[in-house]
């Protein structure tokens, strides 16, 4: 699976996610595109979005997507870290388009 690790996400996250391909926004440059581009361009080159913008669904129209998203509740490292199961299994089990919000 192609994900793509928005730019509020922790980078070190990358290591939770062996087996897939994971790029971060700043990796590849995106970090000056508004939620409503990167959404787009990642649309056609990945199969998930990782994100705690905690706003990203009241802000953009999620419908008719094929971008699976999965929406983290913190972006807090010490927080994020401890939940290095939870976060692969919900990666694994998310389904295209599909919108999760994974409380952490």
């Amino acid at each position: 699976m192609r994900i793509l690790i928005d730019e509020c996400v922790p980078r070190p996250i990358k290591r939770f996610l062996t087996g897939h391909d994971a790029f971060t926004v700043q990796q590849l440059g995106y970090s000056s595109y508004t939620n409503g581009e990167l959404l787009a361009l990642a649309e056609g080159e990945f199969d998930l979005f990782i994100t705690s913008d905690q706003n990203l669904s009241y802000q953009q129209n999620l419908a008719g997507r094929t971008l699976a998203i999965l929406m983290l509740s913190t972006n807090d490292w010490d927080i994020i870290k401890v939940s290095e199961d939870s976060i692969p299994a919900a990666v694994n089990r998310i389904l295209p388009a599909e919108f999760v919000e994974l409380e952490l």
